[in-house]
């Protein structure tokens, strides 16, 4: 059974460098009316989002919250996690393609040593689904902690 399902519909107008897609239905109601272009994912966003962009957020959204899990499990939970994500497409083989997610951490956690930080982070990498949707895909994580 589903833990959760979440949809979004995208209404797609017009040729793929001139046209556009509205996103709506989405479960939240916070995507909706969001326009996606092919310019918006190749050159400057305009205002308008891009599958890349919604990537991103859903990687560093569903890292923080991993994150935040294995270092409560260890008694150290954070105060603070920066984590931001930026998703790489590039050509392969003549085709578009997502071909990597760089996160980066920077953390606020009292009383734990480096060593074990990184652990951490190594477990919160496993246990994110977003990561384990990406698998096959590279994914770097850069993490540091930074004093309250």
């Amino acid at each position: 059974m589903s833990i959760a399902d979440r949809s979004v519909t995208t209404t797609w107008e017009g040729p793929l460098a001139t046209g556009s897609g509205t996103l709506h239905d989405s479960s939240s109601g916070v995507l909706d009316d969001q326009l996606v272009t092919w310019g918006s994912r190749t050159e400057a966003p305009g205002g308008k989002s891009s599958p890349e962009e919604l990537l991103a957020a859903a990687h560093s959204a569903c890292f923080s919250q991993a994150l935040a899990l294995t270092l409560g499990e260890n008694k150290t939970p954070p105060t603070r996690l920066d984590v931001s994500s930026t998703i790489s497409l590039e050509e392969v083989d003549g085709k578009p393609t997502i071909t990597t997610s760089t996160i980066t951490v920077t953390a606020v956690v009292d009383g734990i040593e480096e060593e074990t930080f990184g652990s951490i982070v190594e477990s919160a990498s496993a246990l994110c689904p977003v990561s384990r949707l990406f698998t096959g895909a590279t994914i770097t994580v850069d993490a540091s902690l930074a004093s309250a």
